[in-house]
């Protein structure tokens, strides 16, 4: 009986020294989340600086949000370059880019992934695309965004930023391969002063 107990003791101590240990890595985990999943419309945008990219290569002055105030800026996170899916996405853009984005006036793109710039520059080249391309390596602009949670790939969130710096709109998922995604979003640039 002795034996038995003991037995059951240890069993219990060792369940509960588990469960602590996993309580304590899911504080942690929490620490290192970032607070940005809770953005929401209505809030300042975080400001970041990163490497952009075109066709024509690595733009020569990084990437610096509050730069662009007075403009609205469009922030498309996705998984991978040239994966079916984002270039759907990337093709849609480039295809309404005109009429979506005002051809660029007042109106800036820009894609980003966990790329690095040499591929997105490739990809920009041979897909003809009109727009910046972010290359957060390091995943700062995702995880400030709640895009990432500081590993593996971008998910597919989009967020409109008025030219005061404010998110006018959000879309966690972004669909990219439904049509209404596209009207809502030309709706949003559109309420947020974009191209005027």
């Amino acid at each position: 009986m002795s034996v038995v107990l003991s037995s059951t003791r240890r069993l219990i101590a060792a369940s509960a020294l588990a469960a602590l240990s996993f309580a304590g890595a899911t504080i942690v985990g929490a620490q290192a989340a970032p607070a940005a999943t809770a953005l929401k419309v209505g809030d300042m945008a975080p400001d970041f600086t990163v490497t952009t990219v075109t066709a024509n290569g690595v733009d020569s002055k990084p990437f610096k949000l509050s730069e662009h105030r007075g403009e609205t800026v469009i922030l498309a996170f996705f998984p991978k370059a040239r994966t079916s899916g984002c270039t759907m996405q990337m093709h849609a853009y480039r295809d309404r880019y005109a009429d979506l984005f005002k051809s660029g006036k007042k109106v800036t793109l820009v894609g980003v992934s966990i790329d690095a710039d040499t591929s997105l520059i490739s990809w920009a080249k041979d897909d003809k695309f009109q727009f910046q391309f972010a290359a957060d390596t390091d995943r700062k602009v995702g995880m400030a965004f709640g895009a990432n949670l500081g590993t593996g790939f971008h998910k597919r969130h989009l967020y409109v930023i008025d030219p005061k710096g404010k998110i006018s709109y959000i879309a966690t998922p972004f669909l990219q391969a439904s049509e209404d995604a596209y009207v809502a979003l030309g709706g949003a640039i559109t309420t947020s002063g974009g191209g005027k």
